[in-house]
């Protein structure tokens, strides 16, 4: 009897796979998802099939499996958080007392802007610099 219910169950899915297709198409709205809905509801019923209680019912009762996987898939959807969806905006951190090079530059200009020429003159003779080439940036 149980062999019987199995072979109707199997002759049941071969002839109706395309519209067990079209109905998981129709709740999960991607090929792909459809497809693995079909897949897990035919698993699910061919492992199960000894718990149908009206042998006339196997139609309704492999709706509800396939309803109830699309349904599980969905909600596995809703959980996803995608990362094109997910648009948070990354501040920048800056540590105190820590400066960037361009600020340390700028700094050191403004400092060199209140020097006076001998100074600058002396700061570069320390530096190692050459005296023509400071002359000449002196100057101009």
């Amino acid at each position: 009897m149980k062999q019987i219910l199995y072979e109707r169950l199997i002759q049941y899915i071969v002839e109706n796979q395309e519209r067990f297709y079209r109905i998981a198409y129709s709740y999960t709205g991607h090929q792909e998802d459809a497809l693995d809905v079909v897949q897990t509801a035919v698993c699910k019923a061919l492992e199960s099939y000894e718990t149908i209680r009206n042998e006339d019912a196997v139609r309704t009762w492999f709706y509800r499996i396939l309803v109830n996987e699309c349904l599980i898939v969905l909600n596995k959807r809703k959980k996803l958080v995608l990362l094109e969806d997910y648009t948070e905006q990354e501040e920048t951190y800056i540590e105190n007392g820590y400066e960037q090079e361009a600020d340390i530059v700028a700094n050191q200009q403004r400092f060199v802007k209140k020097l006076l020429p001998y100074e600058i003159f002396m700061a570069n003779i320390e530096a190692g610099n050459d005296e023509q080439l400071i002359i000449k940036a002196l100057v101009e």
